[in-house]
């Protein structure tokens, strides 16, 4: 079993039908049920989500967003262990708070890989994270 971070982005193509990121994103989730993978992500990532539905007034929306990112991934929370990470991750690199968050949460519970299509962040090699690629490259 593999435990896989999926950024935001990956949330927002699947649940705003975002073609053809979404179709892929869909058939990644598809391979990791085949094989028992494990979907990550963070707290922030919840609550990006959750902005539009909210700014909009949607209730309902905002109560399926939310029951389909609990359910589907283990999310992890930006607590002081974490911060340790992010801390040492802003100081080291050229990192937007929201990325650095990310990446920390990432790294703190060993994944194996991070999709992102944040291309700044493809570059990077962190402690904790297996591989950074972008959704194209995912092999499936």
């Amino acid at each position: 079993m593999s435990k896989v971070f999926f950024d935001t982005n990956l949330f927002i193509y699947m649940f705003e039908g975002v073609e053809p990121f979404r179709s892929r994103v869909l058939a990644i989730r598809k391979r990791m049920i085949d094989r028992g993978d494990q979907i990550v992500t963070s707290a922030m990532t919840l609550g990006e989500v959750l902005v539009k539905p909210t700014k909009l007034g949607q209730a309902s929306l905002i109560e399926q967003y939310d029951r389909a990112i609990r359910t589907a991934a283990r999310i992890v929370s930006f607590d002081a262990s974490v911060a340790w990470r992010y801390a040492s991750l802003r100081a080291t690199h050229k990192l937007r708070n929201a990325d650095a968050i990310q990446l920390a949460c990432a790294s703190h519970c060993g994944v194996d890989l991070f999709i992102t299509n944040d291309t700044e962040l493809h570059r990077l090699n962190v402690p904790g994270i297996g591989f950074i690629a972008p959704l194209e490259k995912v092999p499936l």
